[in-house]
């Protein structure tokens, strides 16, 4: 049972949903980001997404592609975001790490040689925004041998007839993107997410991790009051951007600020059910 799997079992037997985080990798440097991560788990994360930055995201709002923009000028590669998830295992084995972004960079990096390098440095999954299922065999068999999870995302306008096969593909959990739209622009209601999720749970036994739009922790409570999970991205962000000095750089308040808030998620997603 890889990672991902034993957490969301962990915690369906807690009768909770989980709360997956989200960093930008060198946001804004290396040390600052690693700092962040190896908080996160304390602070209240159960999984944690990392994002690769990447020069053109087109699935990410303007806070996430800045935050991308500072990651590229802090020297972030891919070598560097496997090198901070290893140094991340250095302190926990448990919590399971995702790497979110875009198939370029792994196309430059290697197909085979990426996903044994991300499995080897301690990666758990991976969601690639840009590659559709009917691509997917460009890493399928890499990622199978490797033992990483691939999360497919789900969108509102998925039809009944594409549904099947997005979900048969997928391991770990199913990335619903609540929204039509880029990350960070809107929320779905409540409303939404509940007309929503009977269909998806028809089509998959994995988990549901409800993300695009969550900024609040009442919005997270309600994300897992309907699904499994809620991931939080721009949000946390938009604080960490918020907290630094004049040139970018990364304040004293910087990661008390961003922890903080990261906790108040939790507490609602560990209260909601």
């Amino acid at each position: 049972m890889s990672r991902i799997a034993r957490r969301f079992a962990a915690l369906k037997a807690q009768g909770r949903g989980a709360l997956i985080p989200y960093l930008q990798a060198c946001d804004p440097d290396y040390d600052t980001s690693l700092a962040l991560l190896r908080a996160m788990p304390g602070a209240g994360a159960d999984l944690i997404e990392i994002g690769v930055p990447f020069s053109d995201p087109s699935a990410d709002g303007p806070t996430i592609q800045l935050a991308a923009r500072r990651g590229l000028k802090a020297g972030a590669s891919m070598v560097r975001v496997l090198e901070m998830v290893a140094r991340f295992r250095e302190d926990d084995a448990d919590t399971p790490i995702i790497l979110m972004g875009y198939l370029n960079p792994i196309e430059a990096y290697g197909h085979a040689r990426f996903c044994a390098d991300a499995a080897r440095a301690g990666v758990d999954g991976l969601i690639i925004v840009d590659m559709p299922p009917e691509e997917a065999d460009l890493l399928d068999g890499p990622a199978v041998e490797a033992g990483l999870d691939i999360i497919r995302l789900v969108a509102p306008t998925t039809d009944d007839a594409r549904l099947p096969m997005v979900c048969g593909s997928a391991s770990g959990f199913i990335y619903y993107v609540s929204i039509t739209g880029v990350t960070g622009t809107r929320t779905a209601s409540s409303d939404e997410l509940a007309a929503a999720l009977p269909r998806l749970r028809a089509a998959t036994d994995l988990p549901v991790a409800i993300g695009f739009g969550i900024r609040s922790p009442e919005q997270a409570a309600a994300a897992v009051r309907a699904a499994d999970a809620a991931v939080v991205a721009s949000a946390l962000i938009a604080t960490l951007e918020d907290s630094l000095d004049e040139e970018g750089r990364a304040t004293p308040d910087t990661l008390p600020r961003v922890l903080a808030q990261l906790s108040d998620l939790a507490k609602a997603v560990r209260s909601a059910r």
